[in-house]
């Protein structure tokens, strides 16, 4: 199965004037060094080998079963044994990236864990004579690698990143001009060894699967490659994106103010530049500014005020009046076009890098908007551009049948928003994943909410904290500029973003939070009691655990008091629901299908979820609610969709309960709210 990209750029949300980019998906070959022999046999200089031999040991076992051990050794109480490795040979396969090994998409499908992997594949200088000469450098660029990953370009380390969640660049210009002199080619031998060792339970991993029978609601990790690989051609000094420092603070919307930090990459010594920002709304120029990049920074603050005046108004296309009506005031501020749910309007930016002569060296065609989030009134709701909002949202995994983490096509994940949006919800909690820019980019132009999460591990420690904070930190800074990102979760990040609010630890033993999350899987009648009262709400939760970490004393006899819900704080039920369908009678359902509860058939499911959701809503306490889940995922199949994306009940019956919500939790407001 081929990943058809060639003409979808993987960063549609930060796009270089010149548009030199081509994919590198094709011509991978893959090769599992279970031994780990490859460093010493110099695979790296001299190119992986056709095959290699794994030899038998009594004393070890697969590394499916150690991963197995490892993640869960009360298996040993119970007596389980693990079958001995045998002497195999392991052989170079073609792999079609970006699925990862596992998936039947990747052409190789094998489900065995091995900790240590060889990617190779030919590049070519993509770069055309006038580029080379004007010293244009040449980036090799991951969206995802998991997990530790070296790259050599013909024999020689051009770099290292680690962390399976976020994107990384390796410029290989350095690696090209040696190629050039080699072989007059301008051609490269690319070659990764990535390790993801399965006995580190301190290692970001998400929700990945046991093989055995007593642990089936972990869900299948991809390793190794997963998204897009591409090669692009850029300046040698070029603006830089988010994750280089680029951020576009867009909450001001009393004033209407960009606040605009861009990062500039490869500035020389003894130059001099200046950035420019100019801002449009369906076409019309509304503003520009520009600024000299300070000698002492890498960096240029501008603030742009981008409401419209009267002319600019008068000026603009008929369509925007349609697809943001001038008397909404959730479309409006004054002047400044708002983004939202239901009027998701972009601001188009053009931000322009110049030289000391005023030359034009780089262009990046990006966009914002315009929103603000307040969750501090202490009313208990969450507002979007000063009026309450309702999230109704549900748990996405982000899965699919043959291609795992990865989605089949770009389109794939446009398709899991309107789907969702279908049945009335107007977001989502991407649950235990990073998902892949190019659904942030629909999600920011279809007008869709998203808690961004990262992965978690299996055991908590110092090792963890660092490799956790890493990597959240790189997700962030990826992410920090889609307006559709509402709420990050887990971990207190308000230094890298105070417009947002965090839900540290979703569900239970809240720590230093801004909202109230709880998880709840009873089934309606114990739901509604539950939400009845804001008490009930803030009792004890699964497995009886506390929903704020409770009074402590450390070992050497200092105390801490403890935390605990925040008058007036936004409360959310960020997980329930999870029903699933009972096999149609005469037939056999799958032997680890499961729900939290269990419909008789899709018109009993519909009664459920019904109730359910009101359950939720109905006590006047909750302000959003997470339903589990969007779609089934291997044997969690208590999706409202297939794992194929087939609709289990009709789409619009499930709309009118999410608008019945919706007015349930408008209607308990006190009035002025």
């Amino acid at each position: 199965m081929a990943y058809n990209s060639k003409d979808f750029y993987p960063r549609p949300d930060f796009v270089h004037g010149n548009n030199r980019w081509t994919p590198l998906n094709e011509g991978w070959s893959i090769l599992f060094d279970d031994e780990d022999v490859g460093l010493k046999e110099a695979w790296q200089i001299n190119g992986i080998p056709d095959k290699v031999s794994v030899s038998s040991s009594n004393n070890s076992v697969s590394e499916a079963e150690a991963q197995k051990l490892a993640a869960f050794p009360e298996l040993k109480e119970k007596g389980f044994q693990a079958p001995k490795s045998q002497a195999r040979e392991n052989v170079k396969k073609p792999i079609n990236v970006p699925f990862a090994f596992q998936t039947p998409a990747s052409g190789v499908h094998d489900n065995d864990a091995h900790e240590v992997l060889w990617y190779e594949n030919k590049v070519v200088d993509p770069r055309e004579k006038a580029e080379i000469e004007a010293g244009d450098r040449v980036l090799a660029r991951f969206g995802a690698v998991d997990y530790d990953v070296t790259i050599w370009a013909s024999g020689h380390r051009v770099g290292q990143h680690r962390g399976g969640h976020v994107p990384f660049d390796i410029d290989i210009t350095d690696a090209l001009a040696n190629a050039w002199k080699n072989n007059d080619k301008g051609e490269l031998h690319l070659v990764l060894r990535i390790r993801d060792s399965p006995h580190d339970l301190a290692q970001p991993r998400g929700m990945y699967k046991s093989i055995s029978a007593e642990w089936q609601k972990y869900l299948f990790r991809d390793l190794g490659i997963w998204q897009p690989v591409w090669l692009e051609v850029v300046p040698p000094t070029r603006i830089g994106d988010s994750s280089a420092g680029t951020v576009l603070k867009s909450n001001n919307i009393s004033e209407g103010l960009l606040e605009a930090r861009v990062a500039v990459l490869g500035r020389r010594a003894g130059h001099a530049y200046s950035v420019e920002i100019e801002g449009y709304l369906y076409s019309v120029s509304v503003a520009k500014k520009r600024e000299n990049l300070p000698s002492d920074k890498d960096y240029v603050s501008i603030n742009l005020c981008l409401s419209l005046s009267d002319d600019q108004k008068s000026n603009a296309p008929p369509t925007l009046a349609q697809d943001a009506p001038y008397y909404d005031s959730h479309s409006w501020r004054g002047t400044l076009a708002l983004w939202s749910p239901d009027h998701p309007t972009l601001y188009d930016l053009s931000i322009r890098l110049y030289d000391s002569d005023g030359k034009l060296i780089d262009e990046v065609k990006t966009y914002t908007g315009f929103r603000n989030i307040d969750w501090n009134r202490g009313d208990r709701t969450l507002r979007l551009n000063g009026k309450p909002l309702f999230q109704a949202l549900t748990l996405d995994q982000g899965y699919w049948p043959e291609t795992g983490l990865t989605p089949p096509s770009p389109d794939s994940l446009r398709l899991d928003i309107e789907l969702t949006k279908k049945m009335g919800f107007n977001g989502c909690r991407k649950h235990q994943k990073v998902e892949d820019p190019v659904f942030l980019y629909w999600a920011d132009r279809l007008g869709f909410l998203v808690w961004g999460e990262m992965a978690n591990a299996y055991e908590f420690n110092e090792d963890y904290a660092e490799r956790f904070s890493q990597e959240w930190v790189e997700a962030v800074k990826r992410d920090i500029n889609h307006p559709s990102i509402i709420t990050w979760t887990p971990v207190n990040g308000t230094t890298l973003d105070s417009t947002r609010p965090i839900n540290d630890n979703c569900g239970w033993e809240h720590v230093i939070t801004d909202l109230s999350t709880f998880h709840d899987y009873s089934d309606a009648p114990e739901l509604s009691k539950t939400c009845a009262t804001l008490e009930g709400i803030l009792g004890k939760k699964l497995a009886d655990r506390d929903f704020f970490v409770g009074p402590l004393t450390l070992k050497d006899g200092r105390t801490d008091s403890g935390t605990k819900h925040r008058e007036g704080a936004p409360v959310i039920c960020s997980e329930f629901g999870g029903v699933n369908i009972a096999p149609a009678k005469g037939t056999e359902g799958g032997d680890r299908d499961w729900g939290y509860t269990t419909a008789s058939d899709p018109k009993d499911l519909l009664k459920r979820l019904e109730a359910l959701i009101q359950a939720v809503v109905q006590g006047g306490h909750i302000c959003g609610f997470v339903y589990t889940q969007l779609s089934d995922v291997e044997q969690e199949v208590n999706g409202l969709y297939s794992f194929d994306r087939r609709e289990k009940i009709p789409a619009d019956e499930v709309s009118k309960l999410i608008e019945a919500a919706r007015n349930t939790y408008f209607k308990s407001l006190p009035k002025g709210i």
